[in-house]
C-alpha cells in the first residue's frame, strides 16, 4: 500500500496555481483527516479503497474540475459550506461584502435581503454574526436554494428564510434595512470564463449583458423601492467596474457612496445609503 508521502508526490502534475495544496485537500477528504495529520504521518500507509478514491479525484482534477466541487465543500467566513455545480464557489473576496455589512449602523433587528444567494454564503455568514437580524435570501435557481437550505440546517442557522425569486420578482412590498448581492457581473466575451474554475461554475450566476453590468443596473434601479429610509445597498462587482457602479448609485439617488477593496487591494464592492429626502 502507498504511503501518504507517495500519494502526494504522485499529484505533481495537477493544474492550477497550488497543485500541492489541492492534492493535500483531496487526500484529506478521502482520509477524513485534517491537513496537519498529513505532515505528522507522512509514512503512514493508505488503504487500497481510499487510494483508489483519491486517484479517481486526481484524474478529475487533471481535467480542470474545481477542488470545491470534487470535495463538495468550501470554507467561507470560517463556515464549512456544501457546494455543487448548481452554485458558485464562495471566494474570500466576497468576505469584503460581509465585513462591510457587519460594520453598518443598522437597527438591532435589521431586515436584510441577500439577492442571488447561491450556496447561501453571504446570508449565512451575516446570520452567524448577527443573531437578531432577520435574513431573507433569494435565488432564481431551485437547485442552488436546495444547497443553501441544507447549509443553513447543517450550521443550525435555520432562521434564515430562503425563497425562489428572480431578484425582487416573487417578493411582496416589504422593505429592508440592508440589501446585499454578489450578482452576475462578467462580460459574456471575457476570456476568463474559459479559464480555471470559472469553466465549470453556473454561467447564469457569472455572466450579465451590457458588459457585465445589466443585473447591477437592475438592482440599483429597483433597490430604492425595497429599502427603508437610511437603508443600504452593497454590491460585489468586477475590479474594473467600481467607478461605473458608484456612478449608477449616485445617479439613482444614493448618498455616502464608496467602494471597498478586496484582499488583493482591488475595488470589488461598492455601496450607498438610501435617503428619499436626499
Amino acid at each position: 500500500m502507498p504511503t501518504v508521502r507517495e500519494l502526494l508526490l504522485a499529484a505533481s502534475e495537477l493544474p492550477g496555481d497550488s497543485p500541492a495544496r489541492d492534492a493535500e485537500i483531496l487526500l484529506c477528504h478521502c482520509l477524513g483527516k485534517p491537513r496537519a495529520w498529513l505532515y505528522t504521518w507522512p509514512e503512514e500507509t493508505v488503504a487500497s479503497e481510499c487510494t483508489a478514491r483519491y486517484r479517481a479525484l486526481l484524474a478529475e482534477r487533471k481535467t480542470g474540475q474545481p477542488v470545491a466541487y470534487l470535495t463538495g465543500t468550501r470554507e467561507f467566513w470560517s463556515l464549512r459550506l456544501s457546494v455543487t455545480s448548481a452554485t458558485l464557489i464562495p471566494r474570500p473576496d466576497t468576505e469584503t461584502l460581509v465585513a462591510w455589512a457587519l460594520e453598518l449602523d443598522a437597527p438591532r433587528n435589521a431586515r436584510v435581503l441577500d439577492l442571488g444567494t447561491g450556496s447561501g454564503a453571504i446570508a449565512l455568514a451575516v446570520a452567524s454574526e448577527r443573531p437578531d437580524w432577520q435574513l431573507l435570501a433569494v435565488d432564481n435557481s431551485a437547485a442552488a436554494l436546495q444547497v443553501a437550505r441544507a447549509n443553513a440546517a447543517s450550521l443550525k442557522l435555520d432562521r434564515v428564510d430562503f425563497r425562489e425569486s428572480n431578484w425582487f420578482d416573487a417578493l411582496d412590498d416589504q422593505r429592508f434595512d440592508v440589501l446585499l448581492s454578489n450578482p452576475p457581473y462578467i462580460d459574456p466575451q471575457d476570456a476568463h470564463l474559459e479559464q480555471g474554475d470559472l469553466r465549470f461554475e453556473p454561467r447564469q450566476a457569472l455572466v450579465a449583458t451590457d458588459g457585465g453590468l445589466d443585473d447591477i443596473r437592475q438592482l440599483v434601479k429597483r433597490a430604492p423601492a425595497r429599502l427603508k429610509q437610511g437603508g443600504w445597498l452593497l454590491l460585489e462587482h468586477g475590479c474594473d467596474q467600481a467607478d461605473t457602479v458608484c456612478a449608477l448609485l449616485r445617479g439613482a439617488g444614493f448618498s455616502r457612496v464608496e467602494s471597498r477593496v478586496d484582499l488583493a487591494g482591488l475595488p470589488r464592492t461598492s455601496g450607498g445609503q438610501w435617503r428619499a429626502d436626499g
